[in-house]
């Protein structure tokens, strides 16, 4: 392994770094690791296998579609037949292209909802859901200068459609007239553009696009739909009398949604409508079905999910934060859905990662049963109000683990005034409270942070709680 290998870190969804650093040279190193631990793997279960073909897609960022060609050669020399797409595309086409077609694998050249100085690779194993840690780690060993083979043995690179069948497919298990629906869609300059909006536009809805023009600069921000980013689509929505606003984050795996009354929705709450919605409806999605309507969630996303399933008689399947844990636990348990409070979310029947784009569809038609609005008032009435928020303390990754160590030892009887009932470790700790609130705290896998989540009924109580969970880490650190 060179020195430039040590640059290349698989963090929670891929390796993402500034341009400076993320360099050609190093990206046909992971295409190398990749075709290496494929074709071991092949190997593995026939030692005369093909080495297959794998899928390389990009996203809307400069420099994608250069770096996507460099990981096409690198593994075209190494025996595989690789399939790239003629214009950038969400990640969902090319996770559910992986799964539909058999493909040995895929990579997807995105650094999804970061700001444009950024790019990344992400890697799909079969089946087309996010890499385990126990891949990453066999790709990291394997990284190495390009290695072809003679040039007799040499796949193709094939240029072609993978948007049109993965929209045939939404559409066919989607089957819902939206014509009496109008929706205002933010495509944040990504590459959910001509995708989402013209998969809504097929099913019969009103589409206003907004943020639907190719921009490798995002407008010079973050194409991250938070609600901070959406203030344009939450105006445009109340401004047009529009049914529905949705809006994408650079690579579209992710969702947010902006109803005409509460503006951006909480993903928590979009989180439980939808699933409630899923499991009241059963044919909203009329694919293949699961043999379970049981739900996944990670540790921070909120427990009004747990009262749609206890309502239901499912059961809910925690998660450490991270997709990959959530597409783990819904092939373990055959779940209906799985989630995340970031705005990511998934339907095992289709493809076990996350899915902006099947999802906006999918809201969509729910939004035109009833909407969201109502949906949401339904719930609250029911189970109470919610109030999630977080804060993030400084900390150097060598600091993580002692802070981890020491915070073991410091975990009182009683946090903000209330006795502590029960602590969960699935990922960091999660503390739950005699008053049915929570508060957790755990490592950032990206940042040199730590995250501290509270959950209560009301913001001030939240406030409280997030106080309390600063003093406890802060000086730890």
């Amino acid at each position: 392994m060179t020195a430039d290998a040590d640059a290349i870190d698989f963090g929670t969804d891929g390796w993402r770094a500034t341009l400076d650093e993320f360099t050609a040279p190093r990206v046909r190193m992971v295409g190398q690791a990749v075709a290496s631990y494929l074709r071991e793997e092949a190997e593995g279960i026939d030692a005369d296998a093909t080495a297959g073909t794998v899928a390389v897609g990009y996203d809307a960022r400069e420099s994608s579609r250069g770096f996507a060609e460099e990981l096409a050669r690198v593994l075209a020399t190494n025996g595989f037949d690789v399939l790239v797409p003629g214009r950038d595309l969400p990640t969902p086409v090319v996770a559910w292209t992986v799964r539909e077609r058999d493909l040995a694998g895929g990579l997807m050249i995105t650094a999804s909802h970061n700001p444009p100085e950024y790019n990344g690779v992400k890697f799909l194993p079969s089946g087309g859901a996010p890499a385990l840690p126990d891949v990453t780690d066999a790709l990291a060993d394997r990284l190495a200068e390009p290695d072809p083979l003679p040039d007799g043995e040499w796949g193709t690179v094939e240029e072609t459609d993978l948007v049109g069948p993965y929209t045939e497919r939404v559409l066919d298990a989607v089957d819902a007239d939206l014509s009496d629906l109008s929706v205002v869609y933010d495509a944040m300059h990504g590459s959910g553009r001509g995708v989402t909006d013209a998969i809504l536009e097929r099913a019969g809805a009103e589409v206003e696009q907004l943020r639907c023009e190719r921009d490798p600069e995002f407008g010079g921000d973050s194409p991250e739909p938070t609600a901070d980013h959406l203030t344009d689509l939450a105006d445009r929505v109340a401004e047009s009398g529009a049914d529905l606003g949705v809006a994408n984050d650079g690579d579209a795996d992710r969702i947010s949604v902006v109803t005409p009354e509460r503006g951006v929705l909480d993903p928590n709450l979009f989180f439980a409508a939808t699933y409630k919605a899923l499991l009241d409806d059963g044919d909203l999605w009329s694919a293949e079905a699961t043999t379970s309507e049981d739900v996944v969630r990670t540790v921070s996303t909120s427990s009004i999910v747990d009262r749609v399933a206890e309502d239901h008689g499912q059961d809910v399947h925690e998660t450490a934060v991270g997709f990959k844990w959530v597409a783990q636990a819904m092939d373990d348990h055959d779940a209906v859905m799985g989630g995340e409070e970031s705005g990511g979310f998934g339907l095992t029947a289709h493809v076990r990662n996350k899915d902006g784009v099947a999802f906006a569809l999918l809201a969509a038609a729910i939004a035109d049963a009833e909407a969201y609005d109502e949906r949401v008032d339904g719930l609250l009435d029911r189970h109470g109000g919610i109030v999630q928020d977080r804060v993030s303390v400084d900390c150097p990754e060598d600091r993580k683990e002692p802070v981890l160590a020491a915070l073991e030892d410091a975990l009182p009887d009683e946090l903000a005034g209330t006795a502590v009932e029960d602590i969960s470790t699935v990922d960091g700790f999660k503390v739950f409270l005699a008053d049915g609130t929570w508060l957790l705290m755990r490592p950032s896998g990206t940042e040199p942070k730590l995250r501290v989540y509270a959950e209560a009924g009301s913001q001030d109580r939240v406030d409280q709680l997030l106080g309390a969970g600063r003093d406890l880490v802060e000086p730890l650190v």
